[in-house]
């Protein structure tokens, strides 16, 4: 599902016109992002929780040349899905 498809199921669900839901659904993701910047996790009860969680550096190997690489430390945003969501979709 694309961005655009998401707009027009919130704007059809909602009852609100395509440019309503693009602001709502942007001002969400906003809150979603400054949420993980700020404290490292968000839980939505029953969807799941997107938790920050720090990648050692480490050390890989280029699959086209098979030369070793390092790959730095970085921060990633991992998903737990929530029990209502993992019964709706099994």
């Amino acid at each position: 599902m694309t961005k655009a498809e998401l707009v027009a199921k919130i704007a059809a669900k909602a009852d609100l016109n395509k440019a309503s839901a693009e602001r709502a659904l942007n001002a969400v993701l906003v809150a979603f992002e400054e949420t993980l910047a700020e404290e490292g996790k968000l839980t939505l009860t029953g969807f799941g929780s997107l938790v920050v969680e720090k990648r050692e550096a480490r050390t890989g190997r280029n699959p086209r040349t098979g030369s070793q690489i390092e790959i730095p430390a970085a921060n990633v945003v991992k998903f737990r899905v929530g029990k209502t969501l993992k019964n709706t979709v099994q």
